[in-house]
């Protein structure tokens, strides 16, 4: 097993959080392999597998609530599409990289060995279980995880045009545009409120000048998909 651990200060600076119960933060980044080679040695060592069941539920709710209200106009088959796509076990794995949380698992000798550190299910699983011990540790509240939690899903939320979990409605409306030919389309912000935490941008789509949608998000991205949206209901298209 490991006889040096890296400095958890680094991790808890990453995710913006200090744990008042440490133990929370170990078990959260135990491994199974690690704890079994434990108890061959006659020690009790909980892995991260309880917590990563309760992660799973937190995530969940968060990514929902966020989807929910941010996306008020998209029917319940996109929104649980997208929820798919920014929580799945790839998505997660992206997550865990962000704060370099493969450096920080505890593993066991045939897991570090075997390159465990890097494998997705197993910093997807350790990603949930860290969301668990930061709502337990903070009193369940579950805004202090949604501080952490939500600038990193709308960032994978932009991925969404790309993967094609959602709709791409600015590549529809540019579509629609384009037959005409010679029309000018662009998006504005013409609004930005809330803390850095929890920011919401309004911004409209105008064609030649014109006004022709309005739409509000978390991300400037998600706004303008937004305005495209009503843009598209405007001229019949959605």
């Amino acid at each position: 097993m490991q006889s040096l651990r890296k400095d958890r200060a680094g991790l808890e600076a990453a995710i913006g959080y200090t744990f008042q119960d440490r133990t929370l933060l170990e078990t959260a980044l135990t491994h199974s392999s690690y704890s079994n080679e434990a108890k061959g040695r006659g020690a009790v060592v909980e892995c991260n597998e309880r917590l990563e069941f309760l992660g799973d539920s937190v995530l969940s709710i968060i990514a929902s609530e966020f989807l929910f209200f941010d996306f008020a106009d998209c029917p319940e088959g996109e929104l649980t599409r997208m929820r798919a796509e920014i929580v799945c076990e790839k998505a997660l794995a992206v997550l865990a990289k962000k704060i370099s949380l493969g450096d920080y698992l505890n593993l066991g000798h045939g897991e570090e060995l075997s390159g465990g550190r890097e494998r997705a299910s197993l910093l997807a699983d350790a990603f949930e279980a860290l969301l668990a011990a930061m709502f337990i540790d903070s009193g369940k509240n579950k805004e202090t995880v949604a501080k952490f939690l939500l600038p990193l899903l709308s960032q994978q939320l932009s991925q969404l045009e790309i993967s094609g979990a959602a709709k791409d409605f600015k590549t529809l409306l540019q579509q629609f545009v384009q037959q005409a030919g010679g029309e000018i389309l662009e998006y504005c912000v013409i609004g930005e409120s809330g803390p850095d935490h929890d920011k919401r941008f309004t911004v409209e789509a105008r064609l030649n000048s014109n006004v022709i949608g309005t739409g509000e998000g978390k991300s400037k991205r998600a706004a303008e998909q937004m305005a495209a949206k009503q843009a598209l209901e405007l001229f019949g298209q959605e």
